[in-house]
């Protein structure tokens, strides 16, 4: 039996680690960095820095006490990210729990009976007696040994599958840091355009008051009136919408660290306090498959799929169970353990399936067709996580790009509408001429403010899309990865 024991293997494939994708770049032209702006929020220059790490805080880059403060919440008190850990504490206690079949099941117990046996039935006890006590303890022993590896493929796809867990909660922790971020920034970045869309109602109604004076006097016509008059409702008209975006932004935010829509935060982010980082670190490709949570977890859950490709192939081999039984059993309780009291049994039991009408063999089919669809799902993930990278990259570049355009509509926009007022009110220009340079100032405006925002938002999607940092955290969801 020791022989038997000990040249015992684990049938099935052994589970290899998918090498690193063959590739050096994210892009097909590299990207370097993004170009600067001169005195705009968010206007500074990003360099791009191959092969750095990320940090467990990137978010502090932005040098926002708010910021910190709102992420610090969401990893506290967040109720997705608490469901995550304790999934992951569920399964990582299930692994503990299949490992035990490692070792003998040992069981005790003691039954203490009164039987009155009829006298037609007997065996009754020696000394004749049709009713009687009987006590008895016993202990048993059951043991499976591991002789074709089924505890250990299962042992090894529980692990796999609390692996998978640990990967899916620190998903569910970039992803939830992101979201505070993006949130953050778009409410605020949505505030600056109410606030932008006031100032321009503002400054469109002490329009329309120079042209009723005008009308008064007999210098402006009835129909410029009321063309001014529509655009100013027009351009009211679009605050609504932006107050309900900003409305739904804050629940949204509210609800992110973990507090009712009627208790949102009392930290308001300010973009114009935010400092862009600039220069970022790119992890190589070949890192990116050992960082991004989403990535782990699918390689996690194609080594469970490997593993239960054993079990399959090991239930259907034959099983073998040692078992062993002593106790004691008297009429009297203090009569336990005398002699002539004690019992005891071993034994072995091989058992092996002859007929199932193929059950066990699809079985093991399924289970490799299983594989296989981890396999392409494995792969699925690795693409589109370097798709996220390459696109993000390439968003931060254009940022840039678009940010100085608009930065200089705005400007000339401005100025334009400047100039169109002084005019109107001194009778050198025309009611439509001021339309459209409200209108083109208007739409340069919220452009600008929008390409700062999206400046910010696309730098913190560049670093949750490089995997996070988690690696490097050392508080309680670092401890939680190193378990």
């Amino acid at each position: 039996m020791a022989a038997l024991l000990l040249s015992g293997c684990a049938v099935g494939p052994d589970f290899k680690k998918p090498d690193a994708p063959e590739v050096s770049d994210y892009t097909p032209t590299p990207v370097t960095g993004a170009a600067a702006t001169p005195d705009v929020t968010g206007g500074e220059a990003q360099r791009f820095a191959k092969g750095g790490d990320i940090s467990g805080d990137w978010w502090t880059l932005f040098h926002s006490p708010t910021l910190d403060a709102l992420i610090a919440q969401a990893i506290k008190n967040n109720s997705d990210l608490k469901a995550a850990q304790a999934a992951l504490k569920s399964a990582h206690e299930t692994a503990l729990a299949g490992r035990g079949a490692f070792l003998p099941s040992v069981t005790a117990g003691f039954a203490a009976n009164h039987f009155q046996q009829p006298g037609s039935l007997a065996p009754v006890p020696i000394t004749n007696a049709f009713q009687y006590d009987l006590f008895t303890p016993e202990v048993n022993v059951s043991y499976m040994p591991d002789v074709f590896g089924l505890t250990r493929r299962t042992v090894e796809s529980l692990n796999a599958q609390a692996n998978a867990a640990r990967y899916q909660m620190l998903a569910t922790y970039t992803t939830l840091i992101n979201n505070v971020v993006a949130t953050a920034i778009q409410e605020a970045s949505t505030q600056r355009q109410i606030d932008a869309t006031n100032e321009m109602v503002t400054a469109m109604k002490q329009s329309l008051d120079i042209l009723k004076y005008q009308l008064d006097k007999g210098y402006a016509s009835g129909a410029d009136y009321a063309a001014q008059k529509a655009a100013t409702a027009a351009t009211e008209a679009t605050l609504p919408p932006l107050i309900k975006q900003d409305a739904q932004l804050k629940d949204q935010l509210a609800v992110l660290v973990g507090r009712f829509p009627s208790q949102q935060p009392a930290e308001k982010l300010d973009l114009t306090t935010l400092k862009l980082p600039e220069d970022i670190p790119v992890s190589l490709p070949s890192a990116l498959v050992a960082q991004r949570p989403d990535v782990l977890q699918a390689e996690a859950n194609l080594h469970s799929a490997s593993a239960l490709i054993g079990v399959a192939v090991a239930n259907r081999l034959p099983n073998l169970t040692l078992s062993a039984q002593g106790g004691s059993s008297a009429l009297v309780f203090n009569q336990l353990f005398t002699d002539g009291t004690d019992f005891w049994n071993v034994g072995a039991n091989l058992a092996a399936t002859l007929f199932d009408a193929g059950s066990l063999y699809y079985t093991e089919q399924a289970a490799r067709a299983n594989y296989d669809q981890s396999a392409a799902q494995y792969r699925s993930t690795v693409l589109a996580a370097f798709q996220n990278v390459a696109d993000t990259l390439t968003a931060l570049q254009q940022d840039g790009e678009a940010l100085k355009a608009a930065a200089d509509s705005d400007a000339a926009a401005k100025s334009a509408l400047d100039i169109t007022q002084y005019q109107l009110k001194d009778g050198y220009s025309n009611t439509l001429a001021l339309l459209n340079a409200e209108q083109a100032y208007q739409q340069a405006h919220i452009a600008l403010l929008s390409a700062e925002a999206s400046r910010y938002a696309d730098t913190a999607a560049l670093f949750q899309a490089l995997g996070g940092g988690w690696w490097h955290r050392s508080d309680d969801l670092g401890e939680a990865n190193a378990k």
